[in-house]
């Protein structure tokens, strides 16, 4: 099943984890390679939506304190800005959408070299969203992975026993991401450096 066809049939909880984690993925643009992991308290709110729009304004306020450049970590940033109050699917499907988008792009990015903006990005992510072969670099093939393995772990564990497990592996996954994205980034710093 494709990405969308995935974001298409989720639920609440699945919509608001998979959005958490395509940002939680992209926090060391935010936080920096060794920064604090804002987000954790939303992780909390994903199961039943209990606290959302509560921890929803704590985390943003602390979001809007940190110095966030222009770029990739000001989309992350909106991204935050843009998630619904509300724990509802049509909201969070937007916004689980956009912020699916939004990390494959800055992905992107970081394939490209420095400076570079991928040619035809955008056909080639809505290709490569909607299941069809699309030739992307590694790092947005492997976070396409990612956002598909966690929306499917999610569709399994759902209305479960297992769910608190489910979430708990779509943060794990979403970590190893994070891992991926700050090497990179300690990478990009060492060459220009």
């Amino acid at each position: 099943m494709s990405l969308l066809e995935l974001i298409e049939r989720a639920d609440e909880r699945a919509l608001a984890a998979s959005a958490l984690a395509c940002l939680d993925r992209c926090l060391p643009l935010l936080a920096g390679p060794d920064g604090p992991e804002p987000l954790r308290p939303l992780w909390a709110s994903c199961e039943n939506g209990q606290e959302w729009a509560t921890r929803l304004t704590t985390v943003r306020t602390a979001m809007e304190r940190a110095s966030v450049p222009d770029g990739p970590a000001a989309l992350v940033r909106a991204m935050l800005g843009a998630a619904p109050s509300d724990f509802a699917a049509e909201p969070l499907r937007e916004w689980a959408d956009a912020c699916s988008l939004v990390a494959l792009r800055i992905h992107g990015r970081f394939d490209a070299p420095p400076g570079d903006t991928p040619r035809d990005e955008e056909r080639l992510l809505k290709l490569a969203r909607g299941g069809e072969p699309a030739t992307v670099g590694p790092l947005v093939a492997g976070d396409l992975e990612r956002q598909v393995r966690i929306l499917e772990i999610l569709a399994e564990t759902g209305g479960t026993a297992g769910s608190g497990a489910g979430l708990r592996k779509a943060l794990d996954l979403s970590t190893e991401g994070r891992r991926v994205l700050r090497a990179v980034m300690s990478r990009r710093a060492r060459g220009r450096g």
